[in-house]
């Protein structure tokens, strides 16, 4: 393998791993403020989980970019793509919108989901409006996905 391959990789890894340590760190802090809300009434555990799962979709947009990556670069079939260092970085870079935007915006929603948990235990009738600021944060992980994958559809070697 040559450096450019390898900083194709490097990039599909930090795709992977940036936004689905976001999205661990997030689940993590809506999962703990669903936890104590379940323990006065264990009837919402419907309601609350939608906001426990929300972060998570910022790790699926990280792998599904990384996926998309070693498509690109070959190593799904086998017919490796030689590429220069230059292309290396270019993959590598291709790679950074989602993985910044995953990991932050996970750990962000994963705060405002909480505090969604806290309006539905108190007033269970404003589940909309918990899930609709969860959402406005998820907007950022799919514009860094979107830029990923725009770069990734004009990429030529």
């Amino acid at each position: 393998m040559n450096p450019g391959l390898y900083l194709a990789i490097a990039g599909a890894a930090i795709a992977v791993a940036l936004s689905g340590t976001g999205s661990a760190k997030g689940i993590g802090i809506v999962g703990s403020a669903a936890s104590g809300a379940l323990s006065e009434d264990p009837k919402k555990f419907g309601k609350y989980i939608l906001l426990v799962a929300l972060p998570g979709t910022q790790g699926i947009y990280g792998f599904v970019m990384g996926f998309l990556t070693i498509q690109k670069i070959g190593l799904l079939t086998g017919q490796i793509v030689q590429l220069s260092v230059t292309q290396g970085l270019e993959v590598f870079f291709m790679n950074l919108p989602i993985a910044i935007s995953g990991l932050f915006s996970a750990i962000h929603q994963g705060k405002v989901c909480a505090g969604g948990v806290n309006l539905i235990s108190k007033q269970e009738g404003e589940m909309g409006k918990a899930l609709v600021m969860g959402v406005l944060v998820e907007f950022y992980a799919v514009l860094g996905l979107l830029v990923s994958i725009f770069v990734w559809m004009f990429l030529t070697f």
